[in-house]
C-alpha cells in the first residue's frame, strides 16, 4: 500500500491508502482507510466508510509519503552527536 496526503480544495488535507499510484489520465482516486493528517477520523465520512472516492478536479495536490523502510534509509538532516 502507498499512503497519499490529499490536499482537498476547501477542505482539511486527507491521509489514505492506494494500491497504486495515480496517472495522468485518471478522473478520481480511490482511497483506502481515510483519516486526518494526525491519523484521528476524518468529519465528512461516515462511519463504517473504508473507501473513498475523490474526484480529481476537487484534489489541488497530492504528497507521496514514505513508508516506514523508506524514513531509515535516509539519513536525517541533522546530527545527534
Amino acid at each position: 500500500m502507498i499512503t497519499l496526503l490529499v490536499h482537498i480544495q476547501n477542505q482539511e488535507s486527507v491521509k489514505m491508502d492506494v494500491e497504486d499510484l495515480p496517472g495522468p489520465g485518471d478522473n478520481n482516486i480511490v482511497g483506502k482507510n481515510p483519516r486526518e493528517k494526525t491519523d484521528k477520523e476524518v468529519g465528512w465520512v461516515e462511519d463504517g466508510v473504508t473507501t473513498v472516492i475523490i474526484p480529481m478536479w476537487r484534489i489541488t495536490l497530492i504528497e507521496v509519503l514514505p513508508s516506514l523502510e523508506e524514513e531509515t534509509e535516509f539519513p536525517l538532516p541533522f546530527r545527534n552527536d
